[in-house]
């Protein structure tokens, strides 16, 4: 099996549920906690490119700094939103499973495993 690697947030219950979920299937994952390391503008591109959205799609709109940002404009560009997210990367939906070349979001946990 290739490369696997997990954007975790350990606070967050369905980034725990899917860590567990991959570990009982024996799929040892590079763990990346994101929010003490961000991931750079060509990996988040990348992983917008093999999830198939664009960037609305991934931020969590509930977020504090959503509504302070003023992200809910819909005029922003796809580059606003990405330098949203990266300057406040607990906006990135969580978890996301890159592997295989292919990359899914663990919302609920069992969808990462379409991927491996």
């Amino acid at each position: 099996m290739s490369d696997i690697t997990l954007y975790h947030n350990p606070r967050c219950s369905k980034s725990r549920q899917t860590l567990e979920l991959l570990r009982e299937r024996g799929v040892e994952a590079t763990v990346v906690e994101y929010l003490k390391t961000p991931p750079d503008r060509a990996e988040l591109e990348a992983i917008l490119d093999l999830l198939g959205v664009e960037p609305r799609d991934l931020i969590r709109s509930g977020e504090a700094e959503y509504r302070e940002a003023g992200l809910d404009d819909p005029s922003l560009s796809r580059d606003a939103l990405i330098d949203a997210m990266l300057k406040y990367p607990r906006l990135i939906q969580r978890p996301i499973v890159v592997a295989n070349g292919r990359a899914a979001i663990g919302r609920p946990p069992e969808r990462v495993l379409e991927i491996l």
